[in-house]
């Protein structure tokens, strides 16, 4: 029993009903999270053990535990001599890292290492460990294509903590902490409790404020964080390209000129502003960078225009730059006036287009006429 909370207006699926993201359920090792069709993730809070394995894998950040913050353990960690990272020691789970955190910390230390001597006894390892284990390996794939010195090391250390409290001290304290200063904090606490220890589904809706949010483009602290640790890393004397496939949190993206539709569904819903268009909507362009891999663009593409390369250059992470994709013609509507993206020459914008082919039909005239 832990304590996670749903930002729904975070999630990728909040953003389209089409989003095929399940990331968070997959690897939930108690089946503490459902996704029903076209819906919000569910939570099971008295089912879900800590682990942070759904916050480790959640493109947007839109997961979080009570008791841990990803963003504030990098910093604390990266300013440790130390660098051991054990669920025994600073972390619940080492899969609650996602690689954004743990090759930022790479590149910051000289070596990264796991303990995973733990994980011979450990109930959910079957698919945390899985996880861990491939966050390592993207890792060094990328260390080596960066030219880069340090290596994450996974070790069998088993480290044990000689600081323990007993549950009776912890009651102890509970109840002197109580107070007049104190008492607001304690009940919500309490309430909080309560709601971890429903065996129930909780379920998630979105209101009109976080309506506001989504519609709100915004880059994930992981994201920043690589940023700001790339700044300090040497460059590479060749900027490696490397296998698009190996990379789980960024993309390169390919457009289809001839069956995109110019529809803008792509660059309106992408979360972070990775795909964008200019005021006149005559182009759309790309920041690898930015980009999440959360597959938003790709769901919501009808004619599946939009493509992964099968390739990444490395230079994207030390020299990011914003490629165009596409560009479009623009011209004014002959019946309406208005500007509208035209394809293959099309002299009217698509919704006069819409009526004159309805009048057509009412008036029983052929297409080809």
């Amino acid at each position: 029993m832990a304590g996670l909370t749903l930002n729904a207006a975070s999630c990728v699926r909040a953003v389209s009903k089409f989003s095929t993201c399940t990331r968070c359920e997959v690897i939930c090792p108690v089946d503490a999270i459902v996704i029903p069709s076209e819906s919000l993730p569910s939570l099971n809070l008295a089912a879900c053990v800590g682990c942070g394995g759904c916050v480790g894998v959640c493109p947007s950040e839109a997961l979080a535990l009570d008791d841990f913050n990803s963003t504030n353990f990098f910093f604390d960690f990266a300013q440790e001599s130390d660098n051991l990272i054990s669920c025994k020691k600073n972390v619940p789970c080492i899969s609650v890292l996602n690689v954004e955190h743990i090759l930022s910390l790479a590149i910051l230390k000289e070596d990264v290492v796991f303990d995973m001597g733990h994980c011979g006894e450990c109930s959910i390892a079957d698919k945390c460990q899985a996880e861990i284990e491939k966050n390592a390996d993207e890792c060094n794939y990328l260390l080596e294509a960066m030219e880069h010195k340090s290596r994450v090391k996974l070790e069998d250390i088993s480290f044990v903590d000689i600081e323990t409290i007993s549950e009776e001290q912890d009651r102890r304290g509970f109840f002197q902490a109580i107070n007049l200063k104190n008492i607001g904090k304690t009940k919500a606490e309490f309430d909080r409790k309560v709601e971890v220890a429903t065996d129930e589904l909780l379920e998630h809706t979105i209101n009109n404020e976080q309506i506001a949010q989504i519609k709100q483009k915004s880059i994930p602290d992981k994201r920043k964080i690589l940023f700001t640790a790339l700044k300090r890393a040497d460059k590479p004397e060749l900027f490696h390209v490397i296998d698009a496939s190996e990379l789980s949190f960024t993309s390169t993206k390919i457009m289809d000129e001839e069956t995109c539709t110019a529809c803008q569904m792509c660059y309106r819903i992408c979360p972070t502003g990775s795909l964008s268009s200019n005021m006149k909507n005559s182009k759309i362009d790309f920041d690898p960078f930015l980009c999440i891999k959360c597959a938003l663009c790709h769901d919501v593409c009808e004619p599946k225009s939009i493509t992964l390369s099968t390739s990444y250059n490395m230079k994207e992470f030390f020299e990011p730059r914003v490629q165009n994709l596409i560009k479009f013609s623009v011209k004014r509507c002959n019946e309406c006036g208005l500007s509208f993206t035209s394809l293959k020459g099309a002299r009217i914008c698509h919704r006069c287009q819409i009526e004159e082919d309805e009048a057509r039909t009412l008036w029983g005239i052929p297409d080809d006429m």
